[in-house]
């Protein structure tokens, strides 16, 4: 199977209709997977992409901050309706709103900055993790293994199905959690193969929905360490219940980007992490926060 960047690209490809409820409208259909219902970046990054394609001065995205409401069906359409909350001098807010079968599924507040000089400033990268070309992918950790509830279409998903080469720091969790039990990890992440063009943004727009569609992925595998409990254990359901993301710097998507992660809390059912993204030289370009659903089989 050849992996390509394709699903997210797909993903992102959205068709301009009739305003109903709001300002501006597009819809999108959702991307193949192996569980019930759709992944949630699969929202996460239309929904960023309709909020920029409503911005024509120039500013740029630098937050994002969402709900999930309810799952959203596989294979199907999701309309994204665009409002319109403020155009200022320096700054820009837009509401979108994703609905699938007449309910809403999602929802988020994406602010835009025209920028403006200043002092730098920007946390350090973690040292000591070894490179990205040193660790296995997914396929080539996955290839000989089986385990839990990993089905063969599982595998294949998670080895080729997700458009981005995903290497985790110190093993990934997909079958049992490989390295240390502690509630942190770095992934680098790459996509399979250069960005195809997508009709109505700029690269820099699309790197950065890139960086909005993979950060949901792996958010919660932090808890899961913390919990020993990795995605093929039995009775394990997640779910993304809310998400931010803050864009501090150009993002390329030409190469690697180490994604560090750290669990902040598990309790009550929910876990919260955090993340962020630096380049193979240390700039760090955005930060994420996330609570997500985990329950664990045994407590079902």
């Amino acid at each position: 199977m050849s992996a390509t960047s394709r699903t997210f690209t797909d993903a992102i490809t959205l068709t301009p209709t009739d305003a109903e409820l709001f300002d501006l409208a597009f819809t999108a259909t959702t991307q193949p997977c192996p569980w019930p219902k759709a992944y949630g970046g699969d929202l996460v990054a239309p929904a960023l992409v309709a909020a920029v394609r409503s911005v024509e001065d120039g500013k740029a995205v630098h937050s994002m901050h969402s709900y999930f409401m309810r799952p959203a069906d596989i294979g199907a359409e999701v309309r994204y309706e665009v409002e319109l909350l403020r155009d200022g001098r320096g700054y820009s807010t837009r509401q979108v709103r994703a609905f699938q079968n007449g309910k809403a599924v999602y929802t988020c507040l994406v602010n835009f900055a025209a920028g403006e000089p200043g002092t730098d400033f920007r946390a350090s990268a973690p040292t000591g993790i070894p490179a990205p070309e040193s660790l296995p992918s997914s396929a080539d950790y996955l290839r000989d293994r089986a385990g839990g509830t990993m089905t063969e279409e599982s595998k294949a998903y998670w080895s080729f199905g997700r458009s981005f080469d995903m290497r985790h720091v110190p093993g990934p969790v997909y079958l049992e959690i490989e390295g240390e039990r502690a509630p942190r990890q770095a992934v680098w992440v790459r996509p399979f193969d250069a960005l195809r063009e997508v009709a109505g943004l700029t690269p820099a727009q699309r790197d950065v929905a890139a960086l909005a569609y993979v950060c949901d992925y792996t958010i919660l595998e932090p808890a899961l360490r913390a919990l020993d409990a990795p995605w093929a254990a039995p009775g394990l359901v997640t779910a993304s219940l809310d998400h931010a993301m803050w864009f501090h710097r150009p993002v390329p998507m030409d190469g690697w980007l180490l994604y560090a992660q750290e669990a902040v809390s598990v309790a009550d059912g929910r876990g919260l992490a955090t993340g962020r993204f630096f380049t193979e030289d240390g700039v760090l370009v955005a930060s994420v926060a996330q609570e997500g659903m985990i329950r664990e089989g045994a407590k079902r």
